[in-house]
């Protein structure tokens, strides 16, 4: 059983920064592409940042150059470390796994709030 757990979540001013982690368990994790999605209030979830079991990264426009995704495959963990943050980044942020086969797992999300 596929379990995705993250932490780092929480209230940080404009400019601050954070760093979200997530714990995977129950999957061999180094063969799986691992994503963060975000999703605000009132709008559609969205892909974030991702990385390859290669160590490949894709980034939204939205935040290139501000957010850097990483995993640590002895850990089974990838972190999502958030600079410069603004107010629209406000949203619940969630760690997703997409097996080999194209199967998406979900974690139950974290709350980050940017607001002076």
């Amino acid at each position: 059983q596929v379990q995705l757990v993250e932490s780092g979540g929480g209230s940080v001013q404009p400019g601050g920064s954070l760093r979200l982690s997530c714990a995977a368990s129950g999957s061999i994790f180094s063969i799986n592409a691992m994503f963060w999605y975000r999703q605000a209030p009132g709008k559609q979830r969205e892909m974030v940042a991702l990385i390859t079991s290669g160590g490949s990264t894709n980034y939204a426009d939205s935040v290139k150059g501000r957010f850097s995704i990483s995993r640590d495959n002895a850990k089974n963990m990838v972190y999502l470390q958030m600079n410069s943050l603004k107010p629209e980044d406000t949203a619940i942020y969630y760690c997703a796994q997409r097996t080999p086969g194209f199967t998406y797992y979900w974690g139950q999300g974290t709350q980050v709030t940017v607001s002076s």
